[in-house]
């Protein structure tokens, strides 16, 4: 990593919009009792996050091109804060809503901002190594953002979650002013979001990386969005539906180590993804099996080790054909597989069925690098990334 990033704070960034999520996750029946909804209507303020986070990674990914990177994550970071003060004010669903796609919205620039800045930096193996790096973070955030939210709400209710989500707004603000280069090149052109949309649309490998990117997070965050009402219905607590973020912590570290030692080894991403899909099946066949016990979290950290696995190649191999617009590119990327995991939440908050959700996330991921492997091997480029342009 150079010295003029700063490696802390950009996987911080990069962290935090999972955190906020997962946060929030344990807070689910306390909301549902609070505001006087059902588990359907509270579980369904995950898929709005979604979509408004979606939304928010075009605009601050055209940001990042048209204002530079700097400013662009600096503004993301000053909404979401005002998000997370709306929520903690907030006494109608409605409103916690609104609160809830502003923050989204807002946060979406720790994403696509972060992401810029490293392909800004890097590429090739050194851009695959960071995003190793960031990847393990990425996996891990979602089990920290469980344990802290567990702690919270067993503090203080839904409330305290929102303290303590403003709180962190405002500690990212004040680190990011102190320490964010800017590295967008001054010779960077502009480029039209349209023109790239219809080069992103043609490509193949985009819609591969798209739906693969989607469904890996749809199994993890499925599991966050309907796991606390599973533990509920066993008859245990938030709390003790926050400690299965510590197994959630050790399936991301174990993602993290063999991904690293795999790289190490020489594997290519495509290989890496291939091992990550078949363990994303293995995992939600082990979760259907047990889900009428609290022993299902046991597989579903074979669901965590495999996202720790796929993730940061799909990320890595995502746009090395987009080198001369790469804001703008990780801002439509970033669209087109928010919205697909978003309406898979929507379906997964109706369903409220979370052996339905893996299988149908993790099915579909598996026949698709499936399909993909056989097509490579048959042109014996099983291990040749792309080349940028």
């Amino acid at each position: 990593m150079p010295r003029t990033l700063p490696f802390p704070l950009i996987t911080a960034l990069m962290m935090f919009p999972q955190i906020v999520e997962t946060v929030y996750s344990p807070a689910l029946p306390d909301i549902a009792q609070a505001f006087g909804t059902s588990a359907n209507q509270a579980g369904q303020t995950l898929s709005i996050y979604f979509f408004a986070f979606a939304v928010g990674v075009v605009v601050w990914g055209r940001l990042c091109d048209r204002l530079g990177r700097r400013r662009a994550i600096l503004l993301g970071l000053t909404t979401y804060a005002g998000g997370t003060l709306i929520a903690l004010v907030s006494n109608t669903f409605t409103m916690l809503l609104l609160a809830r796609a502003l923050s989204a919205f807002g946060a979406a620039a720790g994403s696509v901002g972060t992401q810029t800045v490293l392909r800004d930096r890097l590429s090739g193996d050194d851009l695959a190594r960071a995003f190793a790096v960031i990847g393990a973070a990425l996996a891990i955030s979602p089990a920290l953002g469980l344990l802290s939210g567990a702690w919270l709400v067993s503090f203080g209710g839904h409330r305290a979650v929102f303290t303590g989500l403003t709180l962190q707004a405002i500690v990212l603000l004040i680190w990011s002013l102190g320490a964010l280069p800017e590295t967008r090149r001054p010779s960077t052109p502009a480029v039209a979001i349209p023109a790239v949309m219809r080069r992103m649309l043609r490509d193949r490998e985009i819609w591969r990386s798209v739906l693969l990117i989607a469904l890996f997070n749809l199994g993890l965050f499925g599991f966050y969005q309907l796991a606390p009402f599973v533990y509920a219905s066993l008859g245990y607590s938030p709390q003790t539906f926050g400690h299965a973020g510590w197994l959630m912590t050790l399936g991301a570290l174990s993602g993290a180590l063999l991904n690293r030692r795999l790289l190490t080894r020489q594997w290519c991403p495509q290989r890496l993804i291939q091992l990550g899909a078949t363990l994303f099946l293995a995992g939600a066949l082990g979760v259907a099996s047990l889900l009428d016990s609290w022993w299902f979290v046991v597989p579903m950290a074979l669901v965590v080790v495999a996202y720790g696995l796929a993730i940061p190649n799909l990320l890595t191999l995502a746009l090395v054909r987009y080198g001369d617009c790469l804001g703008t590119a990780g801002a439509l990327l970033g669209l087109l597989y928010y919205l697909v995991l978003g309406v898979g939440l929507l379906l997964s908050a109706t369903l409220q069925r979370l052996d339905l959700l893996l299988m149908g996330a993790a099915g579909p991921s598996f026949l698709l690098v499936l399909s993909v492997s056989h097509r490579q091997a048959g042109a014996q480029s099983t291990c040749q990334a792309p080349k940028a342009d």
